[in-house]
């Protein structure tokens, strides 16, 4: 088996590097700077014409997607336990997941980048904020999520098994820092992403992305 994973630095696909850093096997991690716009290279292109990470290219065959990624590395290494085996607790887990990708994730890039919703220099200004506002509140529910998992004596989000909503939550928070929204304003979720971040498998990623978890001003 060959994985090659297609990754940029502090993006969502931190998550199933992390993943595949937790599996054990053998895999190439290839970095693409989004900043010098080598996503939208014509050889990129040829793996992803969407010119998105990641890319997960198993046995030659590019995958894309974090929801299809993350359900391949699941069935690729089942003794990993990334996603759970119980039919409803694994239905619950890719709901959670799902909302992660598919709505907080798109919350952050209207104040990260609100140029690709509109070339309206007023309507940009105004996205900021409004997105803000609403990312704050996801912030707050996935520290609900957070206090719930450990009010029912779980190790991690979807149970006892470290998998994609915990490596996703260290995404989403690190990404609220860089929103202006302080670690501080969740300190449950912010614990639990220092716990995520000091597992070794996790650390290693942060070392190879060179990641700093709080991008806010400096105290």
């Amino acid at each position: 088996m060959s994985l090659k994973l297609y990754f940029a630095p502090g993006a969502c696909s931190f998550v199933p590097h992390v993943l595949l850093e937790m599996s054990g096997a053998a895999f190439e991690p290839s970095m693409v700077k989004l900043h010098k716009g080598e996503q939208n290279s014509e050889d990129y292109k040829a793996i992803n014409p969407r010119g998105q990470v990641p890319v997960l290219v198993s046995d030659g065959q590019p995958v894309t997607q974090i929801m299809a990624i993350v359900l391949h590395l699941d069935q690729l290494f089942p003794q990993a336990g990334f996603l759970p085996a119980e039919p409803m607790s694994r239905a619950r887990a890719l709901s959670t997941l799902a909302w992660m990708n598919n709505t907080v994730h798109p919350t952050f890039t209207h104040i990260f980048m609100p140029q690709k919703f509109t070339d309206l220099p007023e309507v940009q200004a105004a996205l900021k904020p409004y997105n803000t506002q609403l990312f704050r509140g996801m912030l707050s529910e996935l520290q609900d999520l957070v206090k719930a998992a450990s009010a029912k004596g779980q190790a991690w989000l979807s149970g006892d098994r470290f998998g994609p909503l915990d490596a996703y939550s260290l995404t989403l928070t690190r990404w609220g820092t860089i929103a202006g929204i302080a670690p501080e304003a969740h300190p449950e979720l912010w614990a639990f992403v220092q716990k995520v971040a000091a597992e070794p498998a996790v650390a290693r990623v942060i070392e190879r992305e060179r990641l700093q978890l709080n991008m806010g001003p400096v105290a």
